[in-house]
């Protein structure tokens, strides 16, 4: 296992302490009975892969480094707020999601949930390489209020990313410009005396420098694909070989975890009374306070780190140290590696070197031009766990997770026997 990379935490500007407020009302507890428990999180699929394919493209690809990371407390609940970079798959959440579990050595009972939008689950194609169920298999959860309160009576450790999917598109014509956050994490965490930890993320804009978006243009990808954005140019390369999709530049990773933010505090200075139902305005007005904040630090960090987004010298030393398995590392590589580890679990182990080849032909899709349709093709006509022909549209669905997950009906089971 390769462990990850933990500077030493940079100066910051101290905060000014928050009076103490009294304790919030406690949601409802959950009912002792689970009879609908449901645990999708694979922590021994997730350790391979830490140890085949993302350990060595999060260390050797993109170098990444977790600055401050003593920061993070041990146990919950806290919430990590991070700023999204603008490409089309969340690599920056990958990493940062890969990072943190390293640090706590990869114990599935330490694991930090990740509060990603229900979207990347519905279209296969916002899965990485379309990989049944896959943010739900590396620990994440659906993002809902309900399942957001939930996690936090829990006493989880959750990374949120307060911009959303807009974060994700904003495009490199927006880098470092934090979007409108959502006001659910700043009305939780003061609701409930959270910390708010914030984390930023320097240089992965730079994994997409070629991907512009355009409102108009999301709009009509949004309404006619399911697709919530289309970066140019990249995006139209991706319409002809689909694996550009996936692609990211070896931008030099770097997240820095800032002082906690009391909410709670900056609540109050907003004029709110009660965290039960508080005024709406005066709640945007407190997330917009957050995002202000995240904004001048962050901005301070890229001009400490964002000088040399890829590090050129260090991503030919790191390389070079791969030696015959640097090509492992590639983005090219990255749909074949994928997706047949994620096969391999499954079906026995293939007789021969060309037996393992031929036996995902499929893969070629990814290659070809214009390969989109022949993927849905194969998906359709081969048998599990090559494609879907002869499953049951439920059992399908179920396979695919692409539904929106409710922890009100299908609760996490108690954590002490996680």
């Amino acid at each position: 296992m390769r462990s990850a990379t933990v500077a030493p935490t940079p100066p910051a500007a101290a905060a000014p302490a928050a009076p103490a407020a009294p304790a919030a009302p406690a949601a409802p507890a959950a009912p002792a009975a689970l009879p609908n428990a449901y645990e999708p999180f694979d922590a021994e699929y997730c350790r391979t892969l830490e140890r085949e394919i993302l350990g060595p493209v999060t260390q050797r690809y993109f170098r990444a480094t977790v600055i401050g990371a003593e920061r993070i407390p041990r146990e919950g609940p806290v919430i990590l707020a991070a700023n999204h970079s603008g490409n089309a798959l969340p690599h920056d959440g990958i990493v940062l999601d890969a990072l943190l579990w390293q640090l706590d050595g990869l114990d599935p009972k330490r694991k930090i949930r990740t509060l990603y939008e229900s979207e990347l689950a519905q279209v296969w194609w916002m899965r990485p390489f379309g990989l049944d169920n896959w943010w739900r298999r590396a620990g994440g959860v659906d993002m809902t209020f309900d399942n957001f309160e939930r996690l936090i009576l829990r006493g989880e450790r959750i990374l949120y990313f307060p911009e959303g999917v807009p974060g994700i598109g904003k495009g490199f014509n927006r880098r470092y410009e934090l979007q409108p956050f959502k006001t659910s994490f700043a009305l939780l965490a003061a609701r409930h005396d959270v910390p708010v930890l914030p984390v930023y993320i320097i240089n992965a804009e730079w994994v997409h420098p070629f991907g512009y978006t355009f409102p108009a243009l999301d709009r009509v990808m949004q309404r006619t694909f399911h697709v919530p954005f289309l970066p140019l140019p990249i995006g139209l390369l991706a319409v002809v070989f689909p694996w550009m999709w996936y692609l990211a530049f070896p931008a030099h990773m770097i997240f820095v975890v800032g002082e906690p933010v009391n909410v709670r505090a900056l609540g109050r200075a907003e004029g709110v009374s009660t965290f039960g139902r508080p005024d709406r305005h005066q709640l945007s007005c407190v997330a917009a306070a957050i995002r202000r904040r995240m904004q001048r630090e962050l901005d301070r960090l890229v001009r400490v780190y964002g000088r040399r987004p890829y590090d050129v010298r260090s991503l030919a030393a790191s390389l070079g140290d791969a030696h015959e398995h640097h090509r492992s590392v590639l983005p090219w590589s990255w749909p074949v590696r994928y997706i047949r580890h994620a096969r391999d679990r499954v079906r026995p182990r293939a007789r021969g070197r060309l037996r393992s080849l031929l036996r995902d032909w499929d893969l070629l899709g990814f290659y070809l031009p214009f390969g989109w349709p022949f993927l849905t093709l194969t998906r359709r006509l081969r048998r599990p766990p090559y494609g879907y022909r002869g499953v049951p549209r439920a059992v399908r669905r179920e396979l695919t997770g692409e539904f929106v997950w409710r922890l009100s009906e299908r609760p996490l089971p108690p954590r002490s026997s996680n």
